[in-house]
């Protein structure tokens, strides 16, 4: 890496770690009930809510009766977002006078922000009013991202509980990852990013004389607001077609420096939250520690793939002192491009500043790798944690295995239940991108929308699925994705990589809390060491590989190599 590079990467991730423990603090107390510094101001709030709601704060859900909850919010914020993309031009709130959202795309960009995956096929400015983007886009960003939030701690309970049937209420789990955690920090962003220069207005657009003479249009709208919840929900959809890019939404290094940390700010400090929460903080910090090593093996990685020079343009006269800054913007480099996509896809946030399409072939192969890997690289609100857990019980199970003893975590023994419930939440997602790939690239309505032949072609297919199965949303380009088949199969790819991983999760979380308390002995498997974080990275390392190698070498791999040959494709 350049010094500029890592010195990015190393200060971000200082200002990371500073905030695990007070955060994760914070919310270990939040989601117990018990008083914050924000108490007095929103605890009325939150009995209105749960008033009007008919909530019972101490009625606790077992397992089904949680899922069922979880299941039955995503529905009505479907319906309700293709409600307002479909009749966005008769409803206020829409200056630009923009028309009613084609019906596939209306379907395919309500399942997207419901999930919590963000894809999208449309440019924001140009397609969504004001109102679609308020009480649409933004109010599933956060209840989205709040869901996850609340099935992460619900697995964090069975794993602390013993001998219970009940692993907490979703309804107040999601008031209280709404209320307490997600709203306040987007206000402080909010106000940050408006002081420098985001937009935070209802005005319609507004037109301006060019140096040479012409009219230009310049659309305005929410975007601080709507920026900072989609880089904290991990609904990381643009305002801007251009995303992060974009002046209006990313303006300043400040903002850049903000936009990368908000990511995995609530990922982060859920590892440390799931470590108070059963006791013993130093099981978060081992977690923490696997996700942060493949952050860095990612950045570190995709930082050289970017600052090397191009082979296909030696020669040719072409300046490459900077590296690749094809797809960049020059005020970010790349270094700040670079550090900008290792986030957005290691987090599942799916924000962009920059065009992954551009990318050298590696370092399309990190970004690709990021997603596939679960989203245990700290992942999304909530999601990161629970996935890093799947794989850490697997790899308890295996540990368990060699010292031929029955694999034990945290004090609770795992059984086969509890790995078929694990392998099924895991392997969902590569079952289900690998099918839809493999169907667009031999079916003609699939084919038809490539923009380039041979592995990129491949790998900007794989790329799309891969990103709407992990819940990411973000998009290689150069893929014509608004069409009925992409529009369809997308979301198709979309519920598997939420749905089919959340059930298992939340039924894993009940198997766990109905456990028995088991003693630590001499045989137990620690699970807190530097042994036990290169197990659980073996584990995720391994299990991706075997689930996706053949893909990657058929996309950026094989274009490396040809690259490498000076074919171009």
């Amino acid at each position: 890496m350049t010094p500029l590079g890592a010195a990015q990467l190393f200060g971000l991730l200082a200002l990371l770690l500073l905030t695990v423990r007070p955060l994760g603090l914070y919310m270990q107390r939040v989601f117990a009930g018990e008083p914050t510094p924000l108490s007095p101001l929103l605890k009325p709030i939150e009995a209105l809510i749960y008033r009007i709601g008919g909530i019972k704060r101490d009625q606790e859900q077992v397992w089904f009766d949680y899922a069922m909850a979880f299941l039955v919010l995503h529905l009505p914020g479907m319906l309700l977002l293709y409600g307002l993309l479909r009749l966005q031009d008769i409803l206020p709130l829409n200056p630009a006078g923009q028309p009613p959202v084609a019906p596939g795309l209306a379907l395919n960009t309500a399942i997207s922000f419901a999930t919590n995956t963000s894809w999208q096929s449309y440019g924001g400015e140009t397609t969504l009013s004001h109102l679609a983007q308020m009480a649409g886009i933004a109010v599933q960003s956060f209840l989205s991202g709040a869901a996850g939030i609340a099935v992460a701690i619900a697995l964090i309970r069975g794993l602390a509980r013993h001998g219970l049937s009940t692993i907490g209420n979703f309804w107040v789990d999601l008031t209280r990852a709404t209320l307490y955690v997600m709203l306040p920090i987007c206000i402080v962003a909010t106000v940050f990013l408006a002081w420098q220069g985001v937009p935070e207005s209802l005005g319609g657009p507004v037109a301006a004389v060019t140096l040479e003479g012409a009219q230009q249009t310049i659309p305005l709208g929410p975007v601080a607001s709507q920026e900072s919840i989609k880089l904290l929900s991990g609904d990381g959809g643009g305002f801007f077609n251009a995303q992060s890019a974009h002046p209006f939404e990313n303006p300043t290094a400040l903002t850049n420096l903000l936009s990368i940390l908000l990511m995995p700010l609530i990922g982060a400090a859920l590892t440390n939250c799931f470590g108070r929460m059963i006791g013993e903080e130093r099981q978060g910090w081992a977690l923490l520690a696997a996700m942060l090593l493949l952050l860095l093996a990612g950045a570190v990685a995709l930082h050289g793939a970017e600052a090397a020079a191009n082979p296909l343009l030696a020669g040719t006269g072409v300046e490459q002192h900077a590296g690749n800054l094809e797809g960049k913007e020059l005020r970010f480099g790349v270094p700040g491009s670079a550090l900008f996509s290792e986030f957005g896809t290691a987090t599942s946030s799916g924000a962009v500043n920059a065009m992954h399409d551009s990318y050298m072939p590696l370092g399309g192969l990190v970004l690709l790798v990021n997603m596939m890997l679960d989203e245990v690289i700290i992942g999304g609100p909530g999601s990161g944690l629970f996935g890093i857990l799947l794989y850490a019980l697997v790899a308890v199970f295996i540990g368990g295995l060699m010292i031929g003893r029955t694999p034990e975590y945290v004090g609770n023994k795992i059984e086969a239940r509890e790995i078929k419930l694990a392998m099924l939440a895991i392997l969902a997602v590569p079952g289900a991108l690998l099918c839809l790939t493999a169907l667009a690239v031999v079916l003609p309505m699939g084919v038809a929308g490539l923009g380039n032949a041979g592995p990129h072609g491949f790998s900007e297919v794989l790329y799309a699925y891969t990103s709407a199965a992990n819940t990411n949303g973000s998009a290689f380009g150069g893929l014509s994705a608004n069409t009925g088949f992409y529009n369809l199969t997308l979301a198709l790819a979309m519920v598997p990589g939420r749905f089919c991983v959340v059930v298992p999760v939340l039924a894993l979380a009940g198997s766990l809390a109905g456990k028995r308390r088991v003693p630590v002995s001499a045989g137990t498997l620690p699970t807190t060491g530097p042994l036990w974080v290169g197990l659980v990275l073996g584990v995720i390392v391994i299990v991706g590989g075997l689930s996706y190698l053949p893909a990657l070498a058929l996309g950026p791999v094989a274009e490396q190599a040809s690259m490498l040959r000076g074919a171009v494709f």
